[in-house]
């Protein structure tokens, strides 16, 4: 019986395509597309065995969808639930509680909030205002600000004096942001992990933001 794999992406249109290609070059039983979404009854059959995700993170309808297609038996490629568990602030914590290395990291709370949030009675708990000198202190400059539920590069700004910290955090309306650590690497890498056993590290340049076949990258362990 042939399995399906579905593809859920965004704008991203490198890897996509490559993907499909060669999972069905391959002839090997499976085949690929990208899966066409709308209403969705919660007894629907999802039709595919697994589902590769790349953009649920923006865009709520697909979480809903692929937690749902998880409980109807789908491996589904990234975890959707571990997007509401995650952020950039318990990354860089359970990174350095693992012994790996990661940038100095703080959150922040939020410049702006919804109309509903009344800042005397709903916040009562936050230090206002914040001690920018301490943040400044503790993390250095120059610094990274961003989004802390972000990612695709959007929302990222780096800050090489205190008055650019401000001046970007103050635009940064209703999303919750980190400050972190700026670090002037040598090699820069992504690792793609599967199973929580099998680690290819790539060569990526952020700069051009694309990833570089070139398997010498980095000397061998």
């Amino acid at each position: 019986m042939t399995k399906k794999v579905g593809l859920i992406v965004g704008r991203e249109w490198s890897f996509p395509p490559k993907f499909i290609e060669e999972v069905n070059r391959r002839d090997k039983g499976v085949v690929a597309d990208f899966i066409k979404l709308g209403a969705t009854a919660m007894d629907a059959p999802p039709g595919y065995a697994v589902l590769v995700d790349r953009i649920s993170h923006e865009v709520p309808f697909y979480r809903s969808y692929l937690k749902h297609a998880v409980l109807q038996g789908v491996a589904v490629v990234n975890n959707p639930f571990m997007w509401s568990a995650d952020d950039k602030l318990f990354g860089a914590t359970l990174a350095t509680k693992l012994g790996v290395a990661s940038p100095k990291t703080m959150v922040l709370p939020n410049k702006d909030y919804i109309p509903a949030i009344s800042h005397q009675e709903s916040l009562r708990n936050l230090v206002f205002p914040l001690d920018w000198d301490a943040v400044v202190r503790d993390i250095g400059l120059p610094c990274i600000l961003k989004d802390a539920h972000g990612g695709g590069w959007k929302g990222v700004f780096i800050c090489r004096t205190r008055e650019e910290l401000l001046a970007h955090y103050n635009e940064s309306g209703l999303l919750t942001m980190i400050v972190q650590e700026f670090i002037e690497w040598e090699q820069f890498v992504r690792c793609v992990c599967i199973g929580q056993k099998d680690i290819l590290p790539i060569h990526y340049d952020p700069k051009a933001r694309k990833y570089i076949v070139d398997p010498d990258y980095l000397t061998p362990a």
